[in-house]
C-alpha cells in the first residue's frame, strides 16, 4: 500500500498526473500575526516586521516575506494534493518568483498545473513530474487582481503499476 504525503493511503499516483492536468488549490487569506511571527523568526527585515517604518516608506505598510508567501503555497499544495498522493520526494525548484507584495489580509488564489511527466529511469516504480504554480491576489468581486508568486518546480510520484516504464 502506498502512501501519500500526509501518511493517509494513496489514491493519487504518477499516472494520474498528466499534462495539462490542473488542480484549485483554493483561496487563501493572509493572516497578520502568522505573517509578522514568521518574519520575527526568520526574515525579520524592517518592511516585514516594522509597521511604522513599513507604513512611512515606499511599501506603505508590511509586506510579507517571499518565503512566508511560499510557505502558504505549500501548504495549500499538501492539503490539495499531496494529501492524496503517493508523493515521495521534491528534487527541486526550477523557478520561483515573487511578483507583488502580499499584505496582511488579501486572499490569495492558489492553482496549480501539470506540465510534464516521465518515468524514472534511475528509480523504477517512480516518476518525475513537473509543476508550474501560482497565487493570485483576489479582489472585492472574487476576480484575480494580481499574480503574486509563481513558480515551477519538479515532484517524484509512485506508479501505480511499475510495468508502466516500458
Amino acid at each position: 500500500m502506498s502512501r501519500s504525503g500526509t501518511g493517509a493511503t494513496a489514491e493519487l499516483f504518477f499516472e494520474d498526473l498528466t499534462p495539462g492536468r490542473s488542480f484549485d488549490l483554493g483561496v487563501t487569506v493572509v493572516d497578520r500575526q502568522e505573517m509578522l511571527d514568521f518574519a520575527r523568526r526568520f526574515d525579520p527585515q524592517w518592511y516585514h516586521v516594522d509597521e511604522e517604518m513599513a507604513r512611512q516608506s515606499h511599501h506603505g505598510g508590511l509586506i510579507a516575506s517571499g518565503f512566508f508567501t511560499v510557505s502558504l503555497f505549500m501548504r495549500a499544495y499538501v492539503d490539495h494534493v499531496l494529501s492524496q498522493a503517493a508523493g515521495d520526494a521534491s528534487p527541486g525548484l526550477e523557478e520561483l518568483r515573487w511578483l507583488a507584495p502580499v499584505r496582511p489580509g488579501d486572499r490569495l488564489a492558489v492553482r496549480l498545473v501539470v506540465l510534464a511527466n516521465k518515468p524514472s529511469t534511475a528509480r523504477p516504480g517512480f516518476g518525475t513530474v513537473t509543476f508550474s504554480a501560482s497565487m493570485d491576489r483576489l479582489g472585492a468581486m472574487n476576480q484575480p487582481e494580481r499574480e503574486v508568486l509563481r513558480t515551477r518546480f519538479r515532484g517524484w510520484f509512485v506508479m501505480r503499476d511499475p510495468d508502466t516504464l516500458d
